[in-house]
């Protein structure tokens, strides 16, 4: 094995061990999480904490948009206009959100690394927005704003540093796609010719970033709910022709369906979701596929409830997290079965190349796992 192929094999070790860690830290009550000073050492003996890391953000805006760049570079993007970046690891926050971005609803971002990152806000007509940033958002040009009132843009994926979609709910009865070449600075509406027609009450979920998500440098994926099955839809040429295939994951309701995909690499996918609803069970909350999206099976063993993000772990080929308002859960035979290892609340969560993973959610809530 190369010296390279060391390297990556230890750090898939690692992080699935820190990951896995979390049942053994997992907290008795429910929303609770291993108590952690701010150095990462638990605070009944001192020894270095294992598991999800709230790191201080001084907000409690709720974020459903992250990106994980690196062990030390992440940004995270929310409510009330509110964008946060972090270069040291999350000990410290910067808040750079854009000025006079105060109404706008940010549920998703995409960053290349510490200074370039796009945010997208979501809502009818012209609250549906595209802003970007190349100085670490120190200063902000919209690059996109929805004139269509029929038009509601939920999540944005990149293939490269210049290459990325964002898509829309239904417009005269099929998904909007919107298209970029140029790293975020502009972007045009693809024809909609080689786009399946939508399901009555079909729609994406604006719940984690994660309703849009990409592999390679052409493959893409698109989440459905609302709909009377929820449905994943395929693209291999960045957008412009799509196929869609039944998921076993419930839909038949405006709150149930596909929330959150996560592909490591244009085969082998996971899709989570459910009914967002607290009084509602979720049921079947989770699918794979090893086809590219062709066909799903369902979880043999699904997250007990609700879930809205999901990742797999670096360099790792069957270890996944996946999230929700009411807990993390592992899976290590590639989506097959799952098992809760922690109760607090996430929307999405991103691992990185390097071998960190991030989550955030509710009342400014970002975490880092860490492990001894």
């Amino acid at each position: 094995m190369t010296s390279m192929g060391k390297t990556r094999r230890m750090m898939s070790v690692g992080l699935i061990g820190a990951a896995l860690a979390l049942t053994l830290a997992a907290p008795a009550r429910a929303g609770a999480t291993p108590a952690a000073a701010a150095d990462g050492r638990t605070a009944e003996t001192g020894a270095a904490a294992t598991g999800w890391h709230l790191t201080p953000t001084g907000t409690d805006a709720r974020f459903r948009g992250l990106a994980a760049v690196d062990r030390r570079t992440a940004w995270a993007a929310g409510s009330k206009g509110t964008v946060l970046r972090t270069t040291d690891g999350g000990r410290s926050w910067r808040n750079v959100s854009p000025p006079g971005a105060a109404e706008l609803e940010f549920r998703d971002v995409e960053a290349f690394d510490t200074r370039r990152a796009v945010v997208l806000a979501i809502g009818e007509g012209e609250a549906s927005r595209v802003l970007r940033t190349e100085d670490g958002g120190a200063t902000w040009t919209e690059a996109f704003r929805n004139t269509d009132p029929r038009a509601f843009y939920d999540c944005m994926t990149f293939f490269d540093r210049r290459h990325g979609l964002a898509m829309s709910d239904p417009v005269d009865g099929k998904y909007r796609i919107l298209s970029t070449r140029d790293g975020g600075r502009s972007w045009k509406v693809l024809p909609n010719a080689g786009m399946p027609d939508a399901l009555p009450g079909e729609a994406g979920f604006a719940a984690s970033g994660q309703c849009l998500v990409s592999a390679g440098p052409r493959d893409v994926w698109l989440a459905t709910g609302g709909g009377a099955t929820a449905r994943v839809l395929h693209s291999a040429d960045r957008g412009l022709t799509w196929t869609a295939t039944v998921s076993p994951i419930p839909a038949g309701d405006p709150a149930r369906g596909v929330f959150g995909l996560a592909f490591r690499d244009r085969a082998h996918g996971i899709a989570v979701g459910g009914d967002y609803r607290k009084d509602q069970p979720s049921p079947r909350a989770a699918a794979v596929t090893g086809d590219g999206g062709r066909t799903w099976r369902a979880s043999a063993t699904p997250p007990p409830a609700y879930r809205s993000g999901v990742a797999w772990l670096p360099h790792s080929r069957s270890a996944a997290l996946a999230v929700g308002p009411t807990g993390t859960d592992l899976t290590t035979d590639g989506g097959r079965t799952w098992r809760t290892v922690d109760t607090g609340s996430y929307d999405t969560v991103d691992c990185t190349r390097d071998g960190s993973c991030w989550a955030s959610g509710e009342k400014g809530r970002i975490a880092r796992l860490t492990g001894r």
